[in-house]
């Protein structure tokens, strides 16, 4: 398994993360600690949650308990250091946790301490905050983004104010490092520069969305990662499993994705299918797994640093660990760039 660092930190993850959205929902705690096992024992060490997983649905009965599980792994193995541990602040706008309440220093203490208990660990290798507070662009609100409303002084003294309150998670050694994730270019580069500004952590990461189906990060979000030493951790590599052709043709298996969020989160379109069936052509001609290709594609990028799939069953999980070992020929990466321009943006 190939090893990256991440950003301006000591801390080296393997470039597959195995996400754990579904931990607590669709997987039981056993089903997730042996994900959790059969990862590691592939070379996986990076495992990434978040306060309020799991999904599918989100609901204030669910809140914390993927954490929770992952806190029960820890205690059941005693493995704490085989295992880089990235988890995220909620921050605004989700009511069941700390009633929306946006991101502050004092909302930083009582998160970073909640995660703490439940994790059932003394220490987060990567902490990060889920959205920020201005707003975002992601998850298709791409279409209608409309920033003229935020106040750049009211962000950069957000800015000052959370990353004093992450400095005095540092020294107390319950976080080691900081990321961000759904965020922008300006965003990403403005945090840079108070952190450099004012002494607070850099950012380490940023977690976006970004498939063959997704690729707003292939420009000014691409330099900004390259430039500032910020590299992506990609969440949705198989588009939610539109990747992997199993939603084709009206399919919708159970238990899937698809089965419990009909939508996918806006990216169930006609011409999401028309690109996904491009991918599925180039890889049955050059006689490949379909998953293994998309995510080894992502593996490729130059500002990649870890690229977290999720699975719901260990056939799943074995089938997407093959792509640390694939490697793609020159066709096959020209084919996908030619299919890219023919189907860009899909949802």
């Amino acid at each position: 398994m190939k090893m990256k660092t991440l950003g301006h930190s000591s801390i080296e993850v393997s470039d597959l993360c195995l996400g754990s959205m579904t931990w607590g929902t669709q997987n039981d705690a056993d089903e997730a600690h042996d994900q959790i096992d059969r990862a590691l024992d592939a070379g996986i060490n990076f495992v990434d949650t978040a306060e309020m997983y799991p999904v599918n649905p989100v609901s204030a009965e669910t809140i914390g308990r993927t954490e929770r599980i992952i806190g029960m792994w820890f205690e059941r193995d005693m493995r704490r250091d085989d295992v880089i541990l990235a988890t995220k602040h909620s921050g605004e706008g989700l009511a069941a946790v700390r009633e929306g309440a946006p991101i502050s220093a004092e909302t930083i203490a009582e998160a970073v301490e909640g995660s703490l208990r439940r994790l059932k660990t003394d220490y987060i290798d990567l902490y990060q905050f889920h959205w920020p507070n201005r707003g975002s662009y992601m998850f298709r609100q791409n279409w209608d983004f409309d920033p003229s409303g935020q106040l750049m002084l009211d962000t950069i003294d957000h800015m000052e104010e959370a990353l004093g309150a992450l400095q005095k998670e540092v020294k107390r050694g319950t976080i080691r490092t900081f990321g961000l994730s759904n965020e922008s270019a300006w965003g990403t580069t403005k945090w840079q520069e108070v952190a450099r500004r004012t002494g607070g952590p850099q950012v380490a990461s940023v977690q976006n969305e970004y498939s063959l189906l997704c690729r707003l990060f292939d420009t000014d979000m691409a330099e900004v990662s390259l430039q500032e030493d910020v590299p992506l951790l990609a969440f949705s590599p198989l588009a939610a499993g539109l990747l992997t052709g199993k939603y084709q043709d009206g399919a919708v298996p159970k238990r899937s994705r698809m089965s419990l969020n009909p939508e996918m989160g806006g990216r169930k379109t006609p011409r999401a299918f028309e690109a996904v069936a491009a991918y599925l052509d180039i890889a049955q001609r050059h006689d490949l797994d379909p998953a293994q290709m998309a995510l080894a594609w992502c593996r490729t990028r130059p500002f990649m640093g870890s690229v977290i799939f999720g699975a719901t069953t260990m056939d799943q999980l074995e089938n997407c660990l093959g792509a640390a070992e694939l490697t793609l020929s020159d066709a096959v990466m020209e084919e996908i760039a030619a299919a890219h321009r023919a189907h860009p943006m899909p949802y």
